[in-house]
Protein backbone atom coordinates (compact mmCIF):
# COMPACT_ATOMS: atom_id res chain seq x y z
CA UNK A 1 0.00 0.00 0.00
CA UNK A 2 2.82 2.39 0.88
CA UNK A 3 4.46 1.73 -2.48
CA UNK A 4 1.19 2.49 -4.27
CA UNK A 5 0.76 5.74 -2.37
CA UNK A 6 4.25 6.72 -3.49
CA UNK A 7 2.91 6.74 -7.06
CA UNK A 8 0.64 9.62 -6.11
CA UNK A 9 3.57 11.54 -4.64
CA UNK A 10 5.46 11.61 -7.93
CA UNK A 11 3.06 14.06 -9.59
CA UNK A 12 3.53 17.81 -9.27
CA UNK A 13 0.80 19.53 -7.21
CA UNK A 14 1.04 23.30 -7.75
CA UNK A 15 0.14 25.82 -5.08
CA UNK A 16 -2.59 28.43 -5.64
CA UNK A 17 -4.77 25.83 -7.30
CA UNK A 18 -8.23 24.35 -6.77
CA UNK A 19 -8.30 20.54 -6.71
CA UNK A 20 -11.73 19.14 -7.65
CA UNK A 21 -11.83 15.76 -5.94
CA UNK A 22 -14.33 12.95 -6.53
CA UNK A 23 -15.30 11.05 -3.38
CA UNK A 24 -17.12 7.72 -2.85
CA UNK A 25 -20.83 7.51 -3.66
CA UNK A 26 -21.39 5.00 -0.86
CA UNK A 27 -18.55 2.63 -0.11
CA UNK A 28 -15.72 4.53 1.56
CA UNK A 29 -13.21 2.04 0.13
CA UNK A 30 -13.78 3.51 -3.35
CA UNK A 31 -11.59 6.54 -2.63
CA UNK A 32 -8.60 6.78 -5.00
CA UNK A 33 -5.00 6.80 -3.80
CA UNK A 34 -4.40 10.17 -5.43
CA UNK A 35 -7.50 11.63 -3.78
CA UNK A 36 -6.17 10.51 -0.39
CA UNK A 37 -2.81 12.09 -1.15
CA UNK A 38 -4.31 15.41 -2.29
CA UNK A 39 -6.79 15.63 0.59
CA UNK A 40 -3.84 15.16 2.94
CA UNK A 41 -1.70 17.68 1.06
CA UNK A 42 -4.04 20.67 0.60
CA UNK A 43 -4.19 23.55 3.04
CA UNK A 44 -7.98 23.43 3.35
CA UNK A 45 -11.01 21.64 1.96
CA UNK A 46 -14.17 23.30 0.67
CA UNK A 47 -17.15 20.98 0.97
CA UNK A 48 -20.83 20.82 0.11
CA UNK A 49 -21.56 19.70 3.69
CA UNK A 50 -18.75 20.09 6.20
CA UNK A 51 -20.34 17.59 8.62
CA UNK A 52 -20.51 14.80 6.05
CA UNK A 53 -17.05 15.57 4.73
CA UNK A 54 -15.62 15.75 8.24
CA UNK A 55 -16.93 12.27 8.97
CA UNK A 56 -15.53 10.92 5.70
CA UNK A 57 -12.11 12.46 6.30
CA UNK A 58 -12.02 11.03 9.82
CA UNK A 59 -12.33 7.54 8.32
CA UNK A 60 -9.14 8.22 6.38
CA UNK A 61 -7.33 9.84 9.31
CA UNK A 62 -7.30 13.26 7.64
CA UNK A 63 -7.97 16.51 9.48
CA UNK A 64 -8.09 19.83 7.60
CA UNK A 65 -9.81 23.22 7.94
CA UNK A 66 -13.22 22.96 6.27
CA UNK A 67 -15.33 25.59 4.53
CA UNK A 68 -18.92 25.19 3.34
CA UNK A 69 -19.52 25.71 -0.39
CA UNK A 70 -23.01 24.54 -1.35
CA UNK A 71 -25.79 25.43 -3.79
CA UNK A 72 -27.12 28.25 -1.61
CA UNK A 73 -23.82 30.10 -1.06
CA UNK A 74 -21.61 28.92 -3.92
CA UNK A 75 -21.04 32.30 -5.57
CA UNK A 76 -20.22 34.10 -2.31
CA UNK A 77 -18.15 31.23 -0.91
CA UNK A 78 -16.15 31.12 -4.15
CA UNK A 79 -14.81 34.59 -3.34
CA UNK A 80 -13.43 33.31 -0.03
CA UNK A 81 -11.85 30.33 -1.77
CA UNK A 82 -10.19 32.70 -4.26
CA UNK A 83 -8.72 34.72 -1.39
CA UNK A 84 -7.08 31.55 -0.07
CA UNK A 85 -5.73 30.82 -3.55
CA UNK A 86 -4.31 34.35 -3.75
CA UNK A 87 -2.46 33.58 -0.53
CA UNK A 88 -0.81 30.66 -2.33
CA UNK A 89 -2.83 27.87 -0.75
CA UNK A 90 -3.89 24.60 -2.28
CA UNK A 91 -7.65 24.13 -1.83
CA UNK A 92 -9.63 20.96 -2.50
CA UNK A 93 -13.34 20.90 -3.27
CA UNK A 94 -15.55 17.88 -2.58
CA UNK A 95 -19.30 17.40 -2.83
CA UNK A 96 -21.23 15.03 -0.57
CA UNK A 97 -20.63 12.03 -2.82
CA UNK A 98 -19.31 11.42 -6.31
CA UNK A 99 -17.88 13.97 -8.73
CA UNK A 100 -18.46 17.68 -7.99
CA UNK A 101 -20.37 19.62 -10.62
CA UNK A 102 -22.33 16.59 -11.84
CA UNK A 103 -25.79 17.33 -10.41
CA UNK A 104 -23.85 18.60 -7.40
CA UNK A 105 -22.35 21.98 -6.45
CA UNK A 106 -18.92 22.83 -7.78
CA UNK A 107 -19.46 24.14 -11.32
CA UNK A 108 -19.92 27.78 -10.24
CA UNK A 109 -16.88 27.54 -7.99
CA UNK A 110 -14.80 26.24 -10.91
CA UNK A 111 -16.05 29.09 -13.13
CA UNK A 112 -15.15 31.71 -10.52
CA UNK A 113 -11.72 30.26 -9.80
CA UNK A 114 -10.85 30.04 -13.50
CA UNK A 115 -12.12 33.58 -14.13
CA UNK A 116 -9.84 34.79 -11.31
CA UNK A 117 -6.87 33.29 -13.11
CA UNK A 118 -6.18 30.26 -10.93
CA UNK A 119 -5.74 26.64 -12.00
CA UNK A 120 -8.44 24.02 -11.55
CA UNK A 121 -7.16 20.45 -11.34
CA UNK A 122 -9.61 17.50 -11.61
CA UNK A 123 -9.06 14.24 -9.75
CA UNK A 124 -11.20 11.49 -11.32
CA UNK A 125 -13.11 9.05 -9.21
CA UNK A 126 -16.58 7.73 -8.40
CA UNK A 127 -19.61 8.88 -10.39
CA UNK A 128 -23.05 7.35 -9.94
CA UNK A 129 -23.96 7.96 -13.59
CA UNK A 130 -20.89 6.22 -15.00
CA UNK A 131 -21.16 3.41 -12.45
CA UNK A 132 -24.71 2.66 -13.60
CA UNK A 133 -23.78 2.91 -17.28
CA UNK A 134 -21.00 0.36 -16.82
CA UNK A 135 -23.61 -2.34 -16.15
CA UNK A 136 -26.33 -1.13 -18.52
CA UNK A 137 -25.14 -2.96 -21.60
CA UNK A 138 -24.40 -2.18 -25.23
CA UNK A 139 -27.70 -0.37 -25.80
CA UNK A 140 -26.44 2.48 -23.59
CA UNK A 141 -23.07 2.87 -25.27
CA UNK A 142 -23.86 6.41 -26.41
CA UNK A 143 -25.63 8.47 -23.76
CA UNK A 144 -26.74 11.89 -22.59
CA UNK A 145 -26.64 12.81 -18.91
CA UNK A 146 -29.86 14.65 -18.00
CA UNK A 147 -29.51 14.75 -14.20
CA UNK A 148 -32.62 15.43 -12.13
CA UNK A 149 -35.89 16.06 -13.94
CA UNK A 150 -38.10 18.95 -12.76
CA UNK A 151 -40.12 17.88 -9.68
CA UNK A 152 -43.45 19.30 -10.88
CA UNK A 153 -45.46 17.10 -13.25
CA UNK A 154 -46.11 19.72 -15.94
CA UNK A 155 -42.50 20.88 -16.13
CA UNK A 156 -41.29 17.28 -16.08
CA UNK A 157 -43.60 16.36 -18.97
CA UNK A 158 -42.29 19.32 -20.99
CA UNK A 159 -38.69 18.30 -20.35
CA UNK A 160 -39.38 14.70 -21.36
CA UNK A 161 -41.23 15.73 -24.50
CA UNK A 162 -38.09 17.53 -25.64
CA UNK A 163 -36.12 14.30 -25.14
CA UNK A 164 -38.64 11.96 -26.77
CA UNK A 165 -36.80 11.68 -30.10
CA UNK A 166 -33.30 11.81 -28.63
CA UNK A 167 -31.31 8.94 -30.18
CA UNK A 168 -28.98 8.22 -27.25
CA UNK A 169 -29.61 6.58 -23.90
CA UNK A 170 -30.72 9.04 -21.23
CA UNK A 171 -29.30 9.04 -17.70
CA UNK A 172 -31.32 10.54 -14.85
CA UNK A 173 -30.89 10.88 -11.10
CA UNK A 174 -33.96 10.63 -8.87
CA UNK A 175 -34.91 10.86 -5.22
CA UNK A 176 -36.87 8.12 -3.42
CA UNK A 177 -40.07 10.11 -2.92
CA UNK A 178 -40.40 10.73 -6.68
CA UNK A 179 -39.01 7.52 -8.15
CA UNK A 180 -42.35 5.80 -8.92
CA UNK A 181 -43.99 8.82 -10.53
CA UNK A 182 -40.84 9.60 -12.52
CA UNK A 183 -40.59 6.09 -14.00
CA UNK A 184 -44.32 6.23 -14.80
CA UNK A 185 -43.84 9.62 -16.48
CA UNK A 186 -40.93 8.23 -18.51
CA UNK A 187 -43.13 5.36 -19.70
CA UNK A 188 -46.02 7.68 -20.58
CA UNK A 189 -43.91 10.10 -22.63
CA UNK A 190 -41.08 8.01 -24.05
CA UNK A 191 -42.95 4.75 -24.52
CA UNK A 192 -43.50 1.84 -22.14
CA UNK A 193 -41.44 -0.61 -24.25
CA UNK A 194 -38.12 1.23 -23.95
CA UNK A 195 -35.35 -0.53 -22.05
CA UNK A 196 -34.62 0.69 -18.54
CA UNK A 197 -31.92 0.14 -15.94
CA UNK A 198 -32.76 1.09 -12.37
CA UNK A 199 -29.64 1.32 -10.20
CA UNK A 200 -30.53 1.76 -6.53
CA UNK A 201 -28.10 2.52 -3.69
CA UNK A 202 -25.01 1.91 -5.84
CA UNK A 203 -21.97 0.58 -3.92
CA UNK A 204 -23.97 0.47 -0.68
CA UNK A 205 -25.18 -2.44 1.44
CA UNK A 206 -28.63 -2.59 -0.19
CA UNK A 207 -27.53 -2.04 -3.80
CA UNK A 208 -30.02 -3.32 -6.37
CA UNK A 209 -30.06 -3.39 -10.16
CA UNK A 210 -33.17 -3.94 -12.26
CA UNK A 211 -33.24 -4.13 -16.04
CA UNK A 212 -36.40 -4.43 -18.07
CA UNK A 213 -38.80 -2.08 -19.84
CA UNK A 214 -40.17 1.19 -18.51
CA UNK A 215 -43.54 -0.51 -17.95
CA UNK A 216 -41.87 -3.32 -16.00
CA UNK A 217 -39.86 -0.80 -14.00
CA UNK A 218 -42.97 0.74 -12.47
CA UNK A 219 -44.28 -2.71 -11.57
CA UNK A 220 -40.95 -3.70 -10.01
CA UNK A 221 -40.83 -0.59 -7.85
CA UNK A 222 -44.42 -0.92 -6.66
CA UNK A 223 -44.02 -4.63 -5.80
CA UNK A 224 -41.85 -3.84 -2.75
CA UNK A 225 -41.75 -0.52 -0.89
CA UNK A 226 -38.13 -1.20 0.06
CA UNK A 227 -37.23 -0.83 -3.62
CA UNK A 228 -38.39 2.80 -3.42
CA UNK A 229 -35.78 3.75 -0.81
CA UNK A 230 -32.36 5.26 -1.33
CA UNK A 231 -30.74 7.08 -4.23
CA UNK A 232 -31.45 6.15 -7.85
CA UNK A 233 -29.82 6.30 -11.26
CA UNK A 234 -32.10 5.60 -14.23
CA UNK A 235 -30.73 4.69 -17.65
CA UNK A 236 -33.37 4.77 -20.41
CA UNK A 237 -32.96 3.53 -23.98
CA UNK A 238 -32.81 6.20 -26.65
CA UNK A 239 -35.43 6.64 -29.37
CA UNK A 240 -35.35 4.11 -32.21
CA UNK A 241 -33.81 5.51 -35.38
CA UNK A 242 -34.52 4.55 -38.98
CA UNK A 243 -31.76 2.48 -40.53
CA UNK A 244 -31.29 5.20 -43.13
CA UNK A 245 -33.15 8.27 -44.32
CA UNK A 246 -35.70 7.55 -47.03
CA UNK A 247 -33.94 10.19 -49.15
CA UNK A 248 -30.15 10.03 -49.01
CA UNK A 249 -30.05 13.76 -49.73
CA UNK A 250 -32.11 14.58 -46.62
CA UNK A 251 -29.09 15.92 -44.74
CA UNK A 252 -27.29 17.58 -47.63
CA UNK A 253 -27.82 21.12 -46.34
CA UNK A 254 -26.20 20.27 -43.02
CA UNK A 255 -23.36 18.34 -44.65
CA UNK A 256 -22.62 21.22 -47.02
CA UNK A 257 -22.33 23.64 -44.11
CA UNK A 258 -20.04 21.27 -42.23
CA UNK A 259 -17.88 20.53 -45.27
CA UNK A 260 -17.10 24.23 -45.56
CA UNK A 261 -15.38 24.02 -42.17
CA UNK A 262 -14.19 20.47 -41.44
CA UNK A 263 -12.94 17.32 -43.24
CA UNK A 264 -15.31 14.64 -44.55
CA UNK A 265 -14.89 12.30 -41.59
CA UNK A 266 -15.55 15.08 -39.09
CA UNK A 267 -18.54 16.32 -41.07
CA UNK A 268 -20.09 12.84 -41.07
CA UNK A 269 -19.43 12.39 -37.36
CA UNK A 270 -20.96 15.75 -36.44
CA UNK A 271 -23.96 15.22 -38.72
CA UNK A 272 -24.57 11.80 -37.16
CA UNK A 273 -24.48 13.30 -33.66
CA UNK A 274 -26.91 16.06 -34.64
CA UNK A 275 -29.37 13.98 -36.65
CA UNK A 276 -29.10 10.42 -35.35
CA UNK A 277 -28.67 9.18 -38.92
CA UNK A 278 -26.11 6.40 -39.56
CA UNK A 279 -22.57 7.76 -39.79
CA UNK A 280 -21.61 5.42 -42.66
CA UNK A 281 -24.46 6.69 -44.83
CA UNK A 282 -23.61 10.29 -44.02
CA UNK A 283 -19.93 9.68 -44.77
CA UNK A 284 -20.80 8.23 -48.17
CA UNK A 285 -23.02 11.20 -48.93
CA UNK A 286 -20.38 13.68 -47.73
CA UNK A 287 -17.83 12.03 -50.04
CA UNK A 288 -20.27 12.35 -52.94
CA UNK A 289 -20.80 16.04 -52.17
CA UNK A 290 -17.05 16.59 -51.93
CA UNK A 291 -16.45 14.83 -55.26
CA UNK A 292 -19.15 17.01 -56.79
CA UNK A 293 -17.10 20.04 -55.75
CA UNK A 294 -19.21 21.26 -52.81
CA UNK A 295 -16.12 21.70 -50.60
CA UNK A 296 -12.42 21.04 -50.60
CA UNK A 297 -11.12 18.55 -48.04
CA UNK A 298 -7.65 17.50 -46.92
CA UNK A 299 -8.86 14.26 -45.33
CA UNK A 300 -8.52 11.20 -47.52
Amino acid sequence: MTALLELAHTQHYPTAALYVVATPIGNAADITLRALHVLGLVDRIAAEDTRNTGQLLARYGISKPLAAVHEHNEREAALRVIEHLRAGERVAYVSDAGTPGISDPGARLVDAVRAAGFATIPLPGPSAAVTALSVAGDWAGAFTFAGFLPPKAKQRATALQALKAHPYALVFYEAPHRIVETVAALADTLGAARRLLIARELTKLHEQLFQGTLAEGTTWLEADSNRQRGEFVLVVEGAAQDAAPADDTAHDALLKLLLDEVPVKSAAKLAAALTGAPRNALYARALALKDAGVADDDDA
